[in-house]
């Protein structure tokens, strides 16, 4: 189990599959963030137990010395801190890259049916012959999303993770390798959609995007505030389906305010484009010229 955040085994298969592509490949990946070392001499439990019983007296002397040595306590948090400082190294050697050639990198993350893909697919279909744009994708299995975007003649990369619950920055690291994005453009990394363990996990982006639906609960910035924290923006999806629901819009504002005050608001719907402009304002203005 990994000691960041228990998602991984020890033989998790990553796999990257450039669609559209005759090959692709998998390999079995130790990455930064699911590192599994058990030393048992460290992780041990030292029981003496010494039992003196003279059971003609009835008079039972007990003498349990219990070591509990809990030494693995201390090394799990140092494999943690260590996990992350590597993810670290390798993130801002991913930005470096993306500021050297001007690419927009954009690390899209929230939970499971916000509508991330949907969003993904419709900015693409009415930018792409105004910005150059590639893709990232991460899910745990199945390229599903991957050929959606593919069918949008732009260069995508499926990263399957099998049991991991997020992208770290070594595979977006090695995804870039193989995508070959072009200075002057848009990286979209849609992240495994999850609102715990992907906040722990820079990769490099010059943008986190969190996105939460109307059909979810106002209070999701206070319960996952972590990822709301360390986001730029909020993008409120599915707007249209306001008039059907008992969402507050401006509650989820004001929890989301109070764990970042600085988050720029998208209130947007992919299906009637309502206020999809502004947000394709912001994509153009964020390349530099």
């Amino acid at each position: 189990m990994c000691t960041t955040c228990g998602c991984s085994s020890d033989e998790n298969e990553i796999r990257f599959t450039k669609i559209g592509d005759k090959h692709s490949h998998s390999h079995s990946h130790s990455h930064f963030g699911h590192f599994h070392h058990h030393d048992h001499e460290d992780h041990r439990h030292d029981h003496h137990h010494d039992h003196d019983h003279d059971h003609d007296d009835h008079d039972h002397h007990h003498d349990h010395h219990h070591h509990h040595e809990h030494s693995h306590e201390v090394n799990i948090v140092q494999l943690e801190k260590d996990i992350l400082y590597k993810n670290q190294l390798t993130a801002e050697r991913n930005r470096g890259f993306f500021e050297a050639l001007n690419i927009f990198s954009i690390n899209m993350v929230s939970s499971p049916g916000s509508g991330k893909t949907s969003l993904l697919e419709r900015t693409i279909a009415d930018l792409k012959d105004k910005i150059a744009f590639s893709v990232i994708e991460g899910d745990q299995q199945t390229t599903n999303d991957a050929d959606r975007i593919h069918k949008l003649n732009v260069p995508v990369i499926q990263i399957n993770t099998g049991k991991g619950c997020h992208l770290d920055s070594e595979m977006i690291s090695r995804a870039v390798k193989e995508l070959k994005p072009v200075p002057d453009s848009i990286l979209m990394i849609e992240n495994v959609g999850n609102l715990v363990c992907p906040a722990m996990f820079d990769l490099g982006e010059l943008q986190r995007v969190v996105i939460i639906s109307v059909t979810e609960g106002e209070d999701k910035p206070l319960k996952y505030p972590d990822m709301f924290y360390g986001s730029q923006v909020c993008i409120i999806n599915k707007i249209d389906l306001l008039p059907y629901l008992k969402f507050d819009l401006e509650k989820l504002k004001e929890y989301a305010k109070k764990v970042n005050p600085h988050l720029t608001f998208f209130e947007v719907s992919t299906t009637s484009g309502e206020g999809l402009q502004a947000w394709y304002d912001y994509l153009a203005q964020s390349i530099k010229k």
